[in-house]
């Protein structure tokens, strides 16, 4: 069983260094429920109470989704600007911002509403309510970020390299989905609160 084991680590291994997309797809399919656990922790969860299904959902948009959409990125980016000069960072980094990033923002909340097995129109109203929120914020910290990936980093560890800088924003989403559904649900208590209010007035 351990060679067994030993084997398949080296192909994953091999295929890894043929393949920049294997690693960014391994990397965020551990890294984004890494993320979603930590902010449950935050929460005060443990593993005794820890939301496991939703730690799966981020699993599966990280590996599955994220990673590929953002090798084709990184690979049309370096494709349209070879250079790795500041400047050509910059204008990188500026790029995605206006581009990629509302994508990324708009697919995160349409993609793990619908794993939610929301409706689609559920899934709609909810990414109008947070993605521009959500992309204000990002559009604060990436452009930094970014223009030293473009500028520094080789080409093939980029994908590798913006995961892990995405940890921290990994947990600013996962915190900033539960803070805004927990405020939905206080407002829909309120709602229903003001709606009993008459009937037990005249009662």
């Amino acid at each position: 069983m351990a060679q067994v084991l030993r084997q398949l680590q080296n192909v994953v291994t091999a295929q890894g260094k043929l393949h920049p997309m294997v690693k960014g797809a391994v990397t965020y399919a551990l890294l984004w429920p890494t993320g979603s656990l930590i902010q449950q922790t935050l929460e005060g969860r443990n593993l005794k109470n820890y939301d496991w299904a939703r730690a799966l959902r981020f699993s599966l948009f990280g590996g599955l989704y994220v990673a590929p959409t953002l090798y084709g990125w990184v690979r049309l980016s370096s494709a349209m600007w070879p250079q790795t000069s500041l400047r050509v960072g910059i204008v990188k980094a500026l790029t995605e911002q206006i581009s990629y990033g509302p994508f990324a923002c708009i697919s995160f909340f349409m993609g793990m509403s619908l794993l939610e097995r929301k409706s689609f129109a559920e899934a709609v109203e909810e990414t109008k309510q947070k993605a521009l929120p959500t992309y204000k914020v990002g559009i604060c910290v990436w452009p930094f970020i970014q223009t030293l990936n473009f500028s520094l980093v080789p080409e093939h560890n980029r994908v590798v390299f913006v995961s892990i800088c995405s940890l921290m924003w990994i947990i600013f989403l996962a915190y900033t989905k539960t803070r805004q559904l927990s405020h939905d649900e206080d407002n829909t208590v309120n709602a229903d609160a003001v709606a009993v209010a008459p009937i037990i007035q005249a009662a």
